[in-house]
């Protein structure tokens, strides 16, 4: 398949990016400017383009099979999610490209009912990226004509390593035997290449743990 990736340069979108590579697919790199070029992996076609653009996303998806969001905004400008998801599954439907969104583990339900988001201990540092995320899966669901799938990660999610062993769910939180929600950077860009390899949660979210 021939994949773009915005936010190529990103903690998520770096690995997106290496593990399509890996499975043979051609891959592009999107970011903002050329000074991060130095920061995709080997073998990206990099492009300068801006998600929060109809024009320029509409314009990278031309003649692709397959598009990644993976952009985070800087802190305080978390409304930026929102814009792009909006643009981008505008520029997905336009163009007939299936979008991938990495979206964010507030809004999955926990055991105990309710939210991760609305949890008592829940981060407030966390609150503005969790609201965004949260609106960039209403934006998914609101959509019209975008084929789109939104992947939530589990409620810790940090540089790892590639296991390929982990549970997929719906809109509930996956946790271990411990309670505990835990997914690595690296098989979050596994769950998210297989969902584009062989399609099982087209037009809803799906999440991924250990």
């Amino acid at each position: 398949m021939r994949i773009t990736v915005f936010g190529a340069a990103g903690a998520a979108g770096r690995r997106i990016a290496a593990e399509a590579l890996s499975r043979g697919h051609e891959v592009t790199g999107v970011v903002r400017s050329e000074e991060r070029f130095s920061a995709l992996p080997e073998g990206v076609h990099a492009r300068v383009g801006d998600a929060l653009s109809p024009v320029s996303a509409t314009e990278l998806l031309h003649t692709q099979d397959l598009a990644v969001a993976a952009t985070r905004p800087p802190y305080g400008k978390e409304d930026e999610l929102v814009l792009a998801a909006e643009v981008l599954l505008g520029a997905a439907a336009a163009t007939g490209v299936r979008l991938l969104l990495v979206g964010g583990a507030g809004t999955l339900g926990v055991p105990s009912g309710g939210t991760v988001a609305e949890a008592p201990d829940f981060p407030a540092e966390w609150a503005p990226i969790a609201r965004a995320c949260a609106l960039q899966l209403e934006a998914c669901r609101a959509s019209s004509g975008a084929d789109w799938t939104c992947l939530s990660p589990a409620a810790l999610l940090e540089p790892g390593e590639r296991t390929g062993h982990f549970r997929l769910g719906g809109d509930e939180l996956v946790v271990d035997g411990d309670g505990v929600s835990a997914l690595s950077y690296e098989d979050l860009a596994v769950a998210l290449l297989d969902e584009a390899e062989r399609p099982r949660h087209r037009g809803r979210r799906f999440t991924a743990g250990y």
